[in-house]
């Protein structure tokens, strides 16, 4: 068994607390990278995701100057927001993994908030 690093035990906790608090609603997952940024909204009770938006989309890539920035994160925000609604998605709970909620996680928070996402 291999020795979980210090961003597994948290990306670990953080999903356990997400899905004890989650009811049965879908959960908005966010990865970052250094280029990206990646949101999935995602039913765990069939296994599957309902909606997904990311900086490599090619209609939003071509809006954005950069993958790696809060105005890109704010793009992939309302993106996700619009994308859920369109799939009857309304309320989620918000797993930020093992990112910190700050910065590009936060800015994508509120956009999806604004959006008309319910977390």
């Amino acid at each position: 068994m291999a020795k979980l690093t210090g961003n597994d035990r948290r990306r670990a906790r953080v999903r356990r607390s997400v899905k004890a608090a989650a009811n049965g609603r879908p959960r908005l997952s966010v990865h970052r990278t250094g280029r990206h940024i990646y949101a999935q909204v995602i039913d765990d009770v069939a296994g599957r995701t309902l909606a997904a938006a990311s900086t490599l989309d090619k209609a939003l890539r071509e809006q954005l100057k950069t993958g790696a920035d809060k105005e890109a994160a704010e793009t992939i925000g309302k993106a996700i927001a619009e994308r859920a609604l369109a799939a009857g998605v309304t309320k989620v709970v918000f797993d930020r993994g093992q990112f910190i909620f700050h910065g590009r996680i936060k800015a994508l928070a509120d956009a999806a908030r604004e959006g008309g996402l319910d977390f």
